[in-house]
């Protein structure tokens, strides 16, 4: 007979309330790498066919801790532990590095790991395809925790779920709030740097200059060049809607809740919302780019600050060497007011197939991949913000001027992952007609009408 896999089941008592937000289909991950993962090592997948391998019981139901999770994993493990893993491309040989780790830290455990490539971007896609294939362990953008849990595809965290809440900064923590589904946590959280914020160039702006979206523009247009952001993604324009009090959630069935064609909690219109728009793009210190047309215009010059994230702050580093700078979206006039921009804050965390037939060792090297160490080495190789508290708050973190900016701007922020997925093609459509000017001269009440309906549809079966 085949063992059946007991899955821990400790609680922890945990409480407090989702924030709601946006997501991001585009920025999730900086991988490209394809939506099949591929396998990198020649070590057999834990989710290879369950009449091949023997199930190992692991009962860890009376453990209160780690360590004592261990003890009864240990003491239960009767042969080989096989663990896939996927992990974005440019991570391969980070993760293997760790894998190696943790296997020594365990010398009287056989690990057998095999890891793949896949985008944390597409992960649920390709997890919801097949959950019972899908690795023991995993990355993935935080927007899609919600989908991954109402599909049964994620473990709940019940080793030291406590501590990693704690290490993380509290319940109230972004990170955290990203990866609790009803007051539960579901995933291990690794980086708090998925956001965006305003890159800029100090030839030509001072720290004042960069509070004000008037004054940006005012200086770019005076020097003959621009300052750039996205108007054709709902990922970025919600920034101006959310800044001025509007609102925005998800429906289970793929539809948005939007206010925007209505009048504020702010007492600020949406119609005046888009005027404020409409001016910026007709500043002619303005562009509305997209990520690779950013990137090409700091390299040749004519972009001198624009609306970015981590992913590129390399190329801004490198061109502009000691005119380097960062901060925090700037205000923007509407309705005779001054309005601090909104922005979407964004994490990216592994999480572990309650599938695997070794979930128990899954949830401690998941746990592992995402402890204080191996968040400052990810940060020190990738750049990457750290979720861990402590980590987010060393030294040499907080020298990063890219991680700086996007901890300032987190007070401005709403947490990725609350859109519905008919979201994002009507606000592209929007973005783009104010990015163009509005050619049509349509009204601009027709504007957010349009806008409201179309993402108000349900998502098609």
């Amino acid at each position: 007979m085949k063992k059946k896999i007991l899955s821990v089941l400790l609680t922890a008592a945990m409480a407090g309330t989702l924030f709601t937000a946006c997501g991001n289909p585009e920025v999730a991950a900086t991988s490209d790498a394809a939506p099949e993962a591929q396998t990198q090592t020649d070590a057999p997948a834990a989710s290879a066919d369950a009449g091949q391998t023997e199930i190992q019981t692991v009962d860890t139901s009376a453990a209160a801790s780690g360590e004592d999770a261990v003890t009864a994993l240990i003491a239960n493990t009767t042969g080989p532990v096989d663990l896939a893993v996927w992990a974005a491309e440019e991570d391969q040989d980070m993760v293997k590095g760790w894998c190696d780790d943790f296997a020594a830290k365990y010398p009287d455990v056989t690990f057998n790991f095999s890891i793949g490539v896949q985008s944390e971007s597409t992960a649920k896609d390709t997890i919801l395809t097949d959950p019972e294939a899908a690795a023991d362990v995993f990355s993935f953008a935080g927007d899609q925790v919600t989908d991954l849990v109402n599909a049964g595809a994620l473990q709940e965290v019940s080793i030291d779920a406590d501590k990693i809440i704690e290490d993380c900064g509290g319940m109230e923590a972004g990170s955290v709030q990203a990866a609790v589904r009803d007051g539960k946590l579901y995933a291990y959280p690794a980086t708090a740097d998925n956001g965006y914020f305003m890159f800029y160039n100090k030839e030509y702006f001072s720290e004042d200059d960069v509070k004000s979206m008037d004054t940006m523009l005012e200086k770019a247009a005076e020097a003959g060049k621009k300052v750039s952001m996205q108007f054709d993604s709902g990922w970025y324009n919600l920034s101006f809607f959310v800044g001025a009090g509007f609102e925005i959630s998800a429906n289970p069935d793929g539809s948005t809740n939007l206010d925007w064609n209505g009048t504020s909690k702010d007492g600020i219109k949406g119609t005046e919302v888009v005027q404020s728009m409409l001016d910026i793009a007709a500043n002619p210190g303005f562009i509305s780019t997209q990520d690779a047309e950013f990137v090409t215009g700091v390299t040749d010059g004519s972009i001198i600050a624009g609306v970015s994230g981590t992913w590129n702050a390399e190329v801004a580093a490198n061109t502009w060497g000691d005119n380097y700078g960062a901060t925090h979206l700037p205000t923007f006039t509407c309705a005779g007011k001054q309005i601090q921009m909104s922005s979407v804050a964004g994490y990216k965390l592994f999480g572990v197939n309650p599938h695997s037939k070794n979930v128990g060792w899954a949830m401690l090297l998941a746990e592992y991949f995402t402890d204080y160490d191996q968040q400052i080495e990810r940060f020190t190789k990738r750049g990457s913000g750290p979720a861990n508290a402590k980590a987010a708050a060393s030294e040499e973190v907080l020298a990063d001027p890219a991680i700086a900016a996007l901890a300032s701007q987190s007070q401005f922020a709403i947490l990725d992952g609350c859109e519905g997925g008919n979201f994002w093609t009507p606000s592209e459509t929007f973005g783009a007609i104010l990015a163009a000017g509005n050619p049509e001269n349509k009204e601009l009440q027709e504007l957010l009408d349009n806008l409201v309906e179309g993402v108000s549809q349900p998502v098609a079966e």
